[in-house]
């Protein structure tokens, strides 16, 4: 970072991503390539977001009140889980070389957004089969997958919360503004253990954090009213198209 233009960048790069993130989007989507800007490293960038990111959690939790009224319960049990893998992630973002998982990342966020356009006819077909008969294979789905993408969520991020709403819409709740509160609290989780861990071992540049999470903060407190008020088919469909260019970018200039 070279002075105030910089910090400015980053603020604002913060917002924008802050609210297209909690709204249903990838933060990343403008934070990190917002980091990289101003001359951040990859790895350094890519410790430096999730670690900005935690700033999300506060502000979506506020503006998602409604959609989280008597989730408690479901959230204790998810949570956790969710902050399990994003530990496993950072650890292994640490401990292995860089680029390990670089060629994977954009099949994955391209299926979680893919996911998301066919949501409709899998939770159909889900809601038939739970008024026949409970599957163990199905029943599993749930937290298998989330630890998956919370695993990635520590170690790359990006994608990460497009894969869990997908997840979520699927499994657990077809309404979509309900479902991305739940996203955001889950991912504020893996975030949050995420960037302890980081925050000891990693090369945390901790100048662009402060602009970027001031202005994720802001942003993040702006995207569920977003989410509330757009019909779930245009939603789906913005958040969907924007996953998939993100896949496009990451395969064209892997981020790692």
């Amino acid at each position: 970072m070279t002075g105030l233009d910089d910090i400015a960048l980053l603020a604002a790069a913060g917002v924008i991503a802050g609210l297209v993130g909690s709204a249903g989007g990838i933060t990343s989507l403008l934070s990190y390539p917002a980091l990289l800007a101003v001359g951040l490293p990859a790895l350094s960038a890519n410790v430096t977001n999730l670690v900005a990111g935690v700033a999300c959690w506060p502000g979506a939790a506020l503006a998602s009140q409604p959609e989280l009224a008597g989730r408690g319960r479901w959230l204790r049990r998810w949570v956790l889980l969710s902050a399990l893998g994003g530990a496993m992630g950072s650890v292994l973002l640490l401990s292995t070389p860089p680029g390990t998982f670089a060629r994977v990342v954009p099949f994955l966020v391209a299926a979680g957004s893919l996911a998301l356009l066919v949501q409709p006819w899998l939770v159909g077909d889900a809601s038939r089969r739970r008024h026949g008969h409970t599957s163990g294979v199905r029943g599993a789905v749930l937290p298998v997958g989330l630890i998956a993408v919370s695993v990635y969520g520590g170690y790359f991020g990006a994608g990460s919360g497009v894969m869990t709403l997908a997840l979520l819409l699927i499994t657990a709740e077809p309404h979509m503004a309900t479902a991305n509160a739940l996203k955001n609290m889950l991912i504020g989780a893996l975030t949050l253990v995420s960037a302890l861990v980081f925050a000891v071992f990693g090369p945390v540049d901790w100048v662009a954090v402060l602009p970027l999470g001031l202005g994720m903060f802001i942003g993040s407190t702006l995207g569920p009213r977003v989410a509330r008020r757009l019909p779930a088919t245009l939603l789906r469909w913005l958040v969907a198209l924007i996953g998939i260019g993100l896949a496009i970018q990451l395969w064209i200039n892997p981020g790692e």
